[in-house]
């Protein structure tokens, strides 16, 4: 399934961009050869020489709008730079793209080549040196914008993958350096024991006393925590122990994609990023998306975990529903009654009065404080039980740190393929179609249209979602019900596509059987959830 997402990312992208391109090419969208009338402003009068003068133009909202066929409602004024070109009797002219810059100049910027310039010629028409003159401007011709950021997009994402990839290596030495020590002294199996019974229903062909289990448990303890830097080694390390159960090599198995569903629903007690960006923001009170962010990934979490177990049966041969039913029927019924009790609880009011009530300073300063001392207590703890247990602390550090260098580097192919595949997909404009597509549905269920970026692209790249929520945030507002909504988004779901290509990259898996089709339910699960708990609260 993989592979064909992977090819519909990149020929729908390509496919957008060059029909879009063909289309501006046909209109003449840029206006490429022609003139546009301006006013010129200058502290000082223009003269006729080799030196760069700053002057200010100024184009009336209905002329530029005649002339761009765009919906500007301001005047538009702009500083620029003119030098004289004595050969062409004209002035050549550059402009700073900035906040200020009308958005079809952006676009032209864009196509360029060189994202904060545009450039073209400039002729005064009227006489004399008084101020204000009047000119005419021709930019350079501007065409396939689209195809050109698609090739910016392709190189930029390519070079992240990398990036991302060799950032990983220090951390991954570091955390299964310490998960190495805590492995030989026998605390990962005393967590594994504690928490058995859970386990025995999420993976029951993982034998209890397996590494596996262990290393599953603290990528999930630091996912809920929000510790994403020890998060993702302790999920690169179970999918590596996994694959030792694995009979069939690049193949994923039942217990591989039900670790990936429960990964990408992203259950975390304290969406840190979410409430940092809401601060930022100017929210009067970011921590209030923690009860609305825990319900969504409540939501992301049953479904990605119910459809997982759904997936398996029915992937095995020979199974029919009514005997599946019959042996799932008491982990199906208390799952669904510890669903129904959160359900409640927080539709009660209870969870959202009781993080309420706290204080946001305060909260902010405890988020601070655990943020600041969870990885090193961890380290100490798991350092400290070591040395009890006479372990050669340093020994066994050493060897668990060499595996994470090895890991980074392969998963770096991965990487590239699934990011470049989501930068020609979001930088082609497809995603754009793809929202106005889906928007008469979602407007039936209340989802506002404002908050379907977020809702795409959370799934695709964290970087670009959280980029996506603070335009959000700026335009609409932290504390208002689109504000609290893509916020909640936010902390109730995951990066699907770049978990499985990290995590499957990490051991090779080139069949992901059902882990994608599960973990999209659980976004999908997760968003819906949202909206829901938003509206019940705050709609």
């Amino acid at each position: 399934m993989l592979n064909y997402i992977w090819m519909a990312l990149l020929f729908l992208g390509i496919a957008t961009a060059l029909t879009t391109d063909i289309i501006d090419e046909s209109s003449n969208k840029f206006r490429n050869g022609e003139s546009l009338n301006v006013t010129i402003f200058s502290d000082e009068p223009i003269e006729q020489n080799f030196e760069k003068q700053k002057v200010i133009l100024k184009i009336p909202p209905k002329e530029f709008n005649y002339f761009y066929k765009t919906e500007v409602y301001d005047t538009v004024r702009h500083s620029a730079q003119i030098t004289y070109n004595p050969k062409k009797n004209n002035y050549s002219l550059f402009i700073k793209i900035d906040g200020n810059t009308p958005h079809i100049w952006k676009q032209m910027a864009k196509g360029s080549g060189a994202e904060e310039d545009l450039v073209g010629t400039l002729t005064l028409i009227s006489k004399g040196a008084e101020l204000p003159r009047k000119a005419e401007i021709i930019f350079e011709d501007i065409s396939f914008t689209k195809m050109k950021e698609i090739t910016g997009a392709t190189l930029n994402y390519a070079t992240t993958a990398v990036n991302i990839a060799l950032g990983l290596i220090g951390i991954m030495a570091l955390w299964l350096g310490i998960m190495k020590i805590a492995e030989e002294a026998g605390l990962i199996r005393m967590i594994a024991r504690g928490v058995r019974p859970i386990t025995k229903f999420l993976f029951p062909s993982v034998p209890h006393d397996h590494p596996a289990i262990g290393s599953i448990i603290m990528n999930l303890s630091a996912n809920m925590l929000g510790l994403g830097n020890a998060a993702t080694p302790f999920g690169l390390k179970a999918m590596e122990q996994l694959d030792e159960l694995n009979t069939e090599k690049g193949t994923a198995t039942n217990a591989m994609c039900m670790f990936l569903a429960v990964n990408t629903a992203g259950l975390t007690l304290i969406p840190a990023t979410a409430i940092a960006v809401r601060a930022a923001a100017g929210s009067s009170d970011p921590t209030i998306i923690i009860g609305t962010s825990f319900f969504g990934a409540l939501c992301a979490t049953t479904v990605g975990i119910l459809s997982a177990k759904i997936f398996e049966t029915f992937s095995l041969r020979n199974m029919k529903f009514r005997e599946w039913l019959q042996t799932k029927i008491k982990s199906i019924a208390v799952f669904s009654i510890v669903f129904l009790i959160a359900l409640l609880f927080i539709l009660s009011g209870m969870f959202a009065s009781f993080f309420g009530s706290i204080e946001t300073d305060a909260f902010k300063s405890f988020i601070q404080i655990f943020s600041t001392l969870a990885i090193p207590f961890i380290i100490l703890l798991f350092v400290s039980y070591g040395v009890i247990k006479k372990v050669k602390i340093y020994e066994s550090f050493v060897e668990g740190a060499k595996e994470g260098f090895q890991i980074a580097v392969r998963i770096i192919p991965y990487l590239v393929a699934m990011l470049v595949a989501i930068g020609i997909f979001r930088a082609g404009g497809a995603m754009q179609y793809l929202i106005a597509l889906i928007s008469p549905a979602t407007d039936l269920i209340g989802m506002p249209a404002e908050a379907l970026p977020m809702a795409f692209m959370r799934p695709l790249s964290g970087s670009g979602a959280l980029g996506v929520m603070a335009e959000i945030l700026s335009v609409h507002g932290a504390d208002s019900f689109i504000g609290v909504l893509v916020s909640t988004i936010m902390g109730s779901t995951e990066t699907t596509f770049y978990v499985i290509a990290v995590y499957f990259g990490a051991v090779n898996i080139s069949r992901t059987r059902y882990a994608l089709a599960a973990g999209l339910l659980a976004d999908i699960a997760g968003i819906l959830g949202a909206l829901f708990i938003v509206r019940f609260l705050f709609g």
